[in-house]
């Protein structure tokens, strides 16, 4: 996934709890680690040039500490990249204030040496292969895009949370070149990076499964580490993890990709051949779970199918925003203005994605989202939250958060499947709290 442009920098972050029962962790109780709402400018999370980065964006984090002794770092999570990586100031001769990460002061900090399996070995899903420094240590580049990029060490530290400290975690030190700028203070350190490649947190913890929730109504959730088993989450619908053995040009092997088979307006099929649901020969079409991008995109022709039908359902009660130049985040192109003084968006159908086993349904206010201090005339503006993967030069059908909202949501690696199970986020999160 690559692209960007917007306006405003806002970025809401999610009030997340982490628990946890991990082989590598000791803990036996439920245990929780408060999150903050921050503003982080855009360009200040350096990604591979396979992930989206956008203006208005939610993202998720996690609050836990790198070191000995322990810093406080503030961690974006990533289901959809596989290097975990700190903001790092070694400049300096006492601990870096958030957002940064200084190794000086840190006596378990060991750098990577390139000569080493971890780099020359376990970093072989890198976008960008890991390279040799003149200090002889692994070196590794993060870009975007548009060509910037950050560079930095690979290293081993202790990374804690939940009262356990979990030694000889890889991550990468990266240098800061990006600061923040007028638009906001940024105080997230890095990225958590979650997928299934060799070096991702859930995979140096040995980590057999991982579940979420996220609210869509007062911005909290909740992530599990380990196994569970609340029954008033509901039953779960699994959908098989789709897996290759031969590269491909377009295929990423450490994603979280599942079969779409069907997408649905309301009750109605879209009209779709299969040949545009599976990847092709060059591994362009995969369907993949994101937690790092906020929305979902389609690729074009499924895209330009399910705007139509969309359309087609809410012609009486929706009014399009007549404005062929806007699009936000370039690849949402229908919106609609509402006015100022209605408080409540007319009834407008759901959205179900079908996959093999298991299905979303996306229905009311997950559909719609109010573009950020966009007034026209007498009304706001709001836009479908499918867009469209075409004009975002990616080749990929990807399911952010947003379409997540009220899903229980389980990664069982062990048995290579996700599970799916509507629920109320927010239910959820007081429940698990009150165990805690």
């Amino acid at each position: 996934m690559r692209c960007t442009i917007f306006t405003n920098p806002f970025l809401k972050i999610l009030s997340f709890i982490i628990l946890q029962t991990l082989p590598l962790i000791t803990q036996t109780k439920m245990l929780t680690l408060p999150l903050k709402s921050q503003v982080i400018p855009s360009g200040y999370l350096p990604r591979p040039p396979n992930k989206l980065r956008f203006h208005h964006n939610v993202s998720l984090t996690v609050s836990i500490t790198v070191g000995t002794p322990p810093q406080n770092v503030s961690l974006v999570i990533d289901t959809g990249s596989e290097l975990s990586w700190l903001h790092c100031n070694n400049t300096t001769n006492r601990v870096s204030p958030d957002p940064f990460f200084n190794p000086n002061f840190s006596s378990s900090y060991k750098p990577v040496p390139c000569s080493s399996t971890t780099c020359t070995t376990r970093t072989r899903d890198f976008p960008i292969p890991a390279s040799c420094d003149s200090n002889n240590l692994c070196h590794a580049t993060l870009s975007y895009a548009d060509f910037s990029s950050s560079e930095g060490n690979l290293a081993f530290d202790t990374f804690g949370f939940g009262g356990s400290d979990n030694p000889g975690i890889v991550f990468g030190c990266m240098e800061s070149s990006i600061s923040t700028n007028s638009d906001g203070d940024a105080n997230a350190t890095g990225l958590m990076g979650m997928n299934l490649g060799s070096l991702s947190f859930v995979s140096q913890l040995k980590i057999p499964k991982f579940s979420y929730c996220i609210s869509g109504s007062d911005f909290s959730g909740i992530l599990l580490l380990g196994g569970s088993n609340f029954s008033w989450t509901g039953s779960l619908n699994y959908t098989p993890l789709v897996q290759i053995s031969t590269p491909l040009p377009y295929f990423d092997r450490a994603a979280y990709t599942v079969r779409l088979m069907e997408i649905r307006v309301s009750n109605k099929s879209l009209n779709l051949s299969e040949s545009v649901l599976v990847p092709d020969h060059t591994g362009a079409g995969q369907t993949m779970f994101d937690l790092g991008t906020q929305f979902t995109f389609l690729l074009g022709p499924v895209y330009s199918a399910l705007k139509e039908e969309f359309l087609n359902q809410t012609n009486s009660t929706l009014r399009v925003l007549d404005d062929q130049n806007f699009a936000f985040e370039v690849g949402m192109d229908l919106c609609f203005r509402v006015p100022l003084n209605q408080s409540k968006l007319p009834e407008i159908p759901s959205v179900s994605l079908v996959f093999d086993g298991a299905e979303m349904r996306v229905s009311g206010e997950q559909l719609l989202y109010r573009v950020p201090g966009r007034v026209v005339g007498n009304d706001s503006v709001y836009c479908f939250t499918f867009g469209n993967s075409d004009l975002l030069g990616v080749e990929s059908f990807i399911i952010g958060h947003h379409q997540q909202q009220n899903m229980w949501m389980e990664f069982d690696l062990v048995k290579s499947r996700i599970g799916l199970a509507h629920v109320r986020c927010d239910l959820v999160s007081q429940k698990v709290l009150g165990l805690g």
